[in-house]
Formats: C-alpha cells, sequence, structure tokens
C-alpha cells in the first residue's frame, strides 16, 4: 500500500510539472556573472513586457567584423558561463551578442517556453537593426537548450541570416525529457509534443548552410538526437565531430570549429 501510495504521489507531481510544460525543469538560471576576461565587450538591456532581458555585445579587434553571431546559451548559467565557447571566433574577428533571457544573469522575470521565443524573436528583430550589424551577415548560434531557440528562430528568419550553428542541441524538450526519463514518454509525448523543436523546425531551413557540432561521448545530450537533426536537415550542411563532454569542441578542436564557422559564410 505504501508503494501504491507513493506511485500516486508521483505521478500528480508530474501532472503538475507537465501542466506547466517543465519549464522549471529545463530552465536553471544563475544570477551571479563571472568575471569577463580578455573580451571587449558592451552590456545591453531589453525592455521586454514588465520585465528586462540583458546581453553583451563581443567585439572584436578587427574594424571590420567577419560576421555578426547570436548566441544563445544552454540551460544552466548565464552568459558568463560560456564565454570560453565564443573566445576563438572572436579572436578569428567575429563580433558576438550573447543574450540572457528572462531570469538568467542580469535579467529579470522568469523564463517560460512561450516567453523565450517571444523574447527571442524581439531581440533578433532590435540587434539586426542595429548600425553595426545591419550591414553584416548573421549567423545564429544555439548551445545545447539553445539550440531550440536559435532553430526557432532560423525557421522565421531563414532569408535574413546566413547560417545555423547547432552545438549539442537537443532534438526536442520531449525527446530529452524521455531520454531521462523513459517511463514517462507518452505522457511527456503528450504535453511537450507542440513545443517547437529543433528536429522538426530545421526541417523549413532550407538553402540556408548549417552546422551541427556534436560528440559521441556527451554526457548531457544523446548522440542520436543530433544526428536526428542533422538527418532532416537539407542541404547544404556539415556535421562536425569531437571526443570530449558536452559544449567542449572549442576546447578540444578550436581551429576546426572557426573554419567550420568561417565556412558558413562562403
Amino acid at each position: 500500500m505504501k508503494t501504491k501510495a507513493t506511485f500516486t504521489l508521483l505521478f500528480v507531481l508530474i501532472l503538475q510539472l507537465f501542466n506547466a510544460q517543465m519549464d522549471d525543469k529545463f530552465y536553471q538560471p544563475k544570477k551571479e556573472l563571472k568575471p569577463i576576461e580578455n573580451l571587449t565587450y558592451e552590456n545591453m538591456s531589453l525592455p521586454m513586457d514588465k520585465d528586462t532581458i540583458t546581453a553583451i555585445f563581443v567585439r572584436p579587434s578587427a574594424k571590420k567584423p567577419k560576421a555578426t553571431i547570436l548566441f544563445f546559451h544552454g540551460a544552466g548559467g548565464n552568459v558568463s558561463s560560456y564565454t570560453f565557447m565564443i573566445k576563438p571566433l572572436v579572436d578569428d574577428g567575429f563580433q558576438i551578442v550573447m543574450v540572457d533571457f528572462r531570469g538568467y544573469g542580469k535579467s529579470t522575470g522568469v523564463p517560460t517556453h512561450l516567453n523565450v521565443a517571444e523574447d527571442g524573436q524581439k531581440f533578433f528583430d532590435i540587434i539586426t537593426k542595429r548600425e553595426d550589424v545591419k550591414n553584416t551577415k548573421i549567423l545564429l548560434y544555439g548551445a545545447s537548450l539553445g539550440s531550440q531557440i536559435a532553430t526557432h528562430l532560423a525557421r522565421a528568419n531563414k532569408d535574413k541570416i546566413s547560417g545555423l550553428i547547432i552545438d549539442g542541441g537537443m532534438s526536442s524538450f520531449a525527446d530529452i525529457a524521455s531520454a531521462f526519463t523513459p517511463q514517462f514518454k507518452d505522457m511527456i509525448d503528450k504535453v511537450l509534443g507542440n513545443v517547437y523543436s529543433a528536429k522538426e523546425d530545421i526541417k523549413f531551413t532550407q538553402g540556408l548552410p548549417k552546422l551541427f557540432i556534436y560528440s559521441k561521448n556527451d554526457k548531457t545530450v544523446p548522440y542520436s538526437q543530433g544526428e536526428l537533426i542533422f538527418a532532416n536537415a537539407s542541404e547544404p550542411k556539415q556535421f562536425l565531430e569531437f571526443s570530449e563532454d558536452h559544449l567542449l569542441a572549442v576546447k578540444e578542436k578550436p581551429a576546426d570549429v572557426v573554419k567550420a564557422v568561417e565556412s558558413l559564410l562562403k
């Protein structure tokens, strides 16, 4: 009887989580910013409804950047947790805008699937109208969870960008949840199946150059999810494989990553 009662309580808790689309399980923001060293950047604040989202605009030493990369980071931390990923690209001449959605870093509010998608498009519209951005080529870079919004934005703005980078990205919110709780897969699919997903949005990026970066030793996102998104993507596309853990391609193969990103512009 005790086991049955425990299972019933667990089931009720899971239903409550699902009713909120498990937002608090996907988004794990941190407010404290680590020191950002050896990078020249500008702090930005953008109003979103009653909240404010913040970003950093990182500039290369070159006067004319090769392109502008809009970088969407993963579920945990904030922009300062991911600057190691962009340093080689900045050194190579790219200017990069890294955004903290609601709840992350200095941004106010609470992140949800809905407001991240809405804020992402508003952020894109504002940034691409800037004088120092609008005459450059635009690349979208999604790291881990950030791949969902990056691919969603690529679908909606395909004709305004020059390429999409997915680094360790999950195939969908439902797929990653099911990977860790397979016993609830059917329920997860019913609740999260209609939330925007990289594996579906990628189908609508025809003609857009795409780069996929994955490791078979990734302990966070199954390699098979990267294979699925890649299979659903149309040409031109390329797959860069490395052997380190999640999001560490830039530490193992920095020159290869830079070269692959540069190739999106050709």
